[in-house]
């Protein structure tokens, strides 16, 4: 009997080293956040209009109006349509939490073939605001300035 409880006491261990290791693997919310960020630049790059409204809330606005989740999906199809490249080149993402939320910053390099959008888009100074919706993290804001 002894050996029986040596055998459950090493199972239960076992399982409790698990359940605090499968914790520990939950990804934290400002890396997902950079990983959607990452995935929105790879589907400019793509002309991929659905991966790139993905992490847009409905209600995104883009510098103050300009721009809604409709308009940047609506742009990149018709880039798409038309053949045209866009080149996406990031920099570092700093993402920072603002209460519930988080804000993060970056810039991003933009060029283009020329056919749409100016062969030399620029580079872009960019602040997003994000949110919790469900388990993802969405933007729902942005704003960006062209940096001479």
């Amino acid at each position: 009997m002894p050996r029986m409880k040596q055998i459950v006491l090493f199972l239960t261990l076992a399982v409790g080293v698990v359940l605090a290791f499968s914790g520990c693997h939950r990804v934290p919310d400002e890396v997902r956040i950079r990983q959607a960020i990452d995935a929105a630049a790879q589907a400019a790059g793509q002309a991929d209009a659905g991966a790139l409204t993905d992490p847009l809330t409905d209600d995104f606005d883009g510098n103050g109006g300009m721009m809604s989740r409709k308009d940047f999906g609506n742009l990149l199809r018709l880039a798409k349509l038309r053949g045209e490249t866009v080149h996406v080149v990031m920099g570092p993402v700093d993402v920072e939490p603002r209460g519930d939320r988080y804000v993060a910053r970056f810039t991003v390099t933009l060029g283009s073939g020329g056919k749409l959008f100016p062969a030399e888009l620029g580079v872009f100074k960019v602040e997003t605001g994000w949110r919790r919706e469900g388990r993802d993290w969405h933007c729902y804001t942005a704003t960006w300035t062209q940096q001479l």
